[in-house]
C-alpha cells in the first residue's frame, strides 16, 4: 500500500488542487480512479476509512464520502465487510484504457476515404494577405447585421427551439427565390430552394440524392478541391476535365465512352483560373447531359463580383428545363461564418428532392436565416455587393500594379473579370524556373498566404505551375508590401538553390 500512501498525502493533494484550480474533494477522487484505472491500485485492495482518510488529509468527512460514493456510482470501488474495496473488474478493464500504453493499436489508421485530407491551418492564418476566397470582412454592415440578429432573436419564441424546417426557413428562400430571379435570371420559386451549410454541403447533399456509388461525375481541372473532396466520399467515380480559356471542354468522345451521372462546373467564374464558360458551350453541355440523362451542378462562384461588362446570366435559366441544378454561398458575398448556402433544384425534381432532404437534416438555427432573410429584403445584400463590387475593382487594380512593378519573373496574370483573385503563372522550366509548392510555403513562413496552383489539380491532362492570389481581404495601401514578402520568399528560395 505504499503507493496508496504517497497518492493520498495530504500535501500532494493540496499542491494538485491548488494546480487544478479545484476542490480537495474532487482532486481526491481523480487521484483514486486514476490510480484504480491504471492498475496501480490492485482488484481487492481496501481503501481507509472515510473517518481515519478525513483524519490523515486534515479535510471534512463529507468530502470522502462524496469521493467514495462517485468511485462506488462509476464501478470503481464496492463496499465490503472489510470496508471500500477496489472492484474486481475496474483492474482487468486498465489495460484498455488511455493509459495504458496498448490503449490504441500502433498501426491505427484513418478511412481510405479520408487518408488524404489534411488541412491544419488555423483561422488566423486564413485571414493573411493573399488568402484566396477570403472576403473583406472589415468592410462588412457588423451593425446593420448585429441589429437584425437582434430583432430575429427578439421576435422569435421556443418553438423556435425545436427542430426547423429541412429545406431551410420559409422566409429565406423566398428571400433567395426573390433575388436570384432579379439578379442572376435563375427559374424559379422557393419550393425549388433548401438551405444548406454552404456549397461542400449542398455538394454532397446532391450526391446522395442524384447519384449512386460509383457512378461518374466531372469535375474541372483544376478545380475547386472541395467539390473533389465531397463527391470522393460520397463513394463516386470523380473524372477530371481540363479547363481551358473558354471553360470546361470535355472531348466529344467521353459522351459516349464514359457518360457521366453528374458534371461539377463553375461556368460564370472558373475556379481558379477565371475563365467563362462560352456560351456555345453552356448550350452544347446542357444539351449532350439532357441527352445522356447527366445532372450538371451550376456552381455560381463569384458570380456577384463582375468587374468587366455586364453580369453574366446563370446557365440554369438560359434553357427552359435545364438539367441544372443550381449552388450557391453567402461564404464569399457575406462571410465564411454565416455557413450558409443554398441548392434550387430543377422543378421537376424539387418535390422529390424535399421528401429526402427531410429525411436527411435535421435544420437549425432559424434566427440566422431569418436576419439574412431580411438582410436581402430590406435591401442591404444588394446595397453591399454594390459597395464590394467597386472595393474588389480598386484592390484588384492595385494588386495588378504592384505586380506589374515589383515581381521579377517572367509569368501571365490570369483571371480578373470578376470574383476575388488572380492568377500567377509561374515558369515551370528554364532559367527561372520555380514550384509554386515551395514558392507557397516560402510565402507562408513570410506571413502570407497565396495558394499553389497545383494544389487545385484535379488529375486531368494539363499541369498548371502559379500563385492564386486572393485580394479582397487586403487593403489596396497593404498590397505593395504584402507582395513584397512573396518576392522574399522567392529570394530566399533561389539563394537556397545557388
Amino acid at each position: 500500500m505504499a503507493d496508496l500512501h504517497f497518492l493520498l498525502d495530504a500535501r500532494r493533494l493540496r499542491t494538485m488542487a491548488k494546480a487544478r484550480g479545484q476542490a480537495l474533494q474532487r482532486t481526491l477522487y481523480q487521484a483514486l480512479q486514476e490510480a484504480i484505472a491504471q492498475g496501480r491500485l490492485q482488484a481487492g485492495a481496501v481503501l481507509p476509512s472515510s473517518r481515519d482518510l478525513a483524519h490523515d488529509l486534515g479535510m471534512g468527512r463529507n468530502g470522502v464520502i462524496h469521493a467514495y460514493e462517485q468511485l462506488a456510482a462509476e464501478g470503481y470501488v464496492q463496499p465490503s465487510r472489510q470496508g471500500t474495496v477496489v472492484a474486481a473488474f475496474a483492474a482487468v478493464s486498465s489495460a484498455s484504457t488511455p493509459h495504458s500504453p496498448h490503449a490504441v493499436p500502433s498501426n491505427a489508421t484513418v478511412s481510405q476515404r479520408v487518408a488524404g485530407c489534411d488541412r491544419r491551418r488555423t483561422p488566423e492564418e486564413d485571414l493573411q494577405p493573399f488568402m484566396p476566397g477570403m472576403p473583406a470582412l472589415d468592410a462588412f454592415p457588423f451593425a446593420t447585421w448585429q441589429r437584425l440578429c437582434d430583432k430575429a432573436l427578439k421576435q422569435g419564441s421556443t418553438l423556435d427551439l425545436g427542430y426547423r424546417h429541412a429545406a431551410g426557413e420559409p422566409e429565406l428562400r423566398q428571400a433567395i427565390a426573390t433575388y436570384l430571379r432579379a439578379a442572376r435570371g435563375v427559374r424559379c420559386d422557393a419550393d425549388q430552394v433548401t438551405v444548406t451549410d454552404g456549397t461542400q454541403h449542398s455538394l454532397e447533399l446532391c450526391a446522395h440524392i442524384l447519384a449512386d456509388v460509383g457512378d461518374t461525375v466531372w469535375i474541372e481541372h483544376p478545380g475547386y478541391g472541395g467539390a473533389r473532396t465531397a463527391l470522393q466520399q460520397a463513394g463516386l467515380q470523380v473524372v477530371p476535365v481540363t479547363v481551358d480559356a473558354d471553360g470546361i471542354a470535355p472531348p466529344e468522345a467521353w459522351w459516349h465512352d464514359k457518360p457521366p451521372r453528374m458534371i461539377y462546373t463553375t461556368p460564370s467564374h472558373q475556379y481558379p483560373l477565371g475563365s467563362v464558360l462560352s456560351l456555345p458551350r453552356r448550350l452544347r453541355l446542357i444539351e449532350q447531359a439532357r441527352l445522356c440523362g447527366a445532372w450538371i451542378l451550376e456552381d455560381d462562384y463569384d458570380s456577384e463580383f463582375r468587374h468587366k461588362g455586364p453580369p453574366l446570366a446563370a446557365m440554369q435559366g438560359q434553357v427552359e428545363d435545364a438539367p441544372v441544378v443550381y449552388l450557391g454561398t453567402f461564404s464569399k458575398s457575406m462571410f465564411p461564418a454565416l455557413r450558409l448556402g443554398f441548392i434550387v433544384w430543377p422543378q421537376a425534381l424539387a418535390d422529390r428532392a424535399l421528401g429526402v432532404v427531410g429525411d436527411l437534416l435535421r435544420r437549425g438555427r432559424p434566427f440566422e436565416q431569418r436576419a439574412l432573410a431580411a438582410f436581402i429584403d430590406e435591401g442591404h445584400f444588394t446595397r453591399h455587393l454594390r459597395k464590394m463590387r467597386k472595393l474588389y475593382a480598386l484592390r484588384q487594380a492595385a494588386l495588378r500594379d504592384a505586380l506589374s512593378s515589383q515581381w521579377p519573373l517572367p509569368g501571365e496574370v490570369l483571371g480578373g473579370q470578376a470574383g476575388m483573385h488572380l492568377v500567377l503563372s509561374l515558369p515551370a522550366s528554364g532559367p527561372h524556373a520555380v514550384l509554386d509548392m515551395e514558392l507557397a510555403r516560402c510565402a507562408y513562413e513570410q506571413g502570407v498566404s497565396p495558394r499553389p496552383l497545383s494544389m487545385y489539380g484535379t488529375g486531368g491532362i494539363a499541369g498548371f505551375n502559379g500563385l492564386v492570389m486572393g485580394y479582397a481581404n487586403t487593403h489596396e495601401d497593404h498590397m505593395a508590401p504584402a507582395l513584397g514578402q512573396v518576392v522574399t520568399a522567392l529570394n530566399h528560395l533561389q539563394a537556397q538553390r545557388k
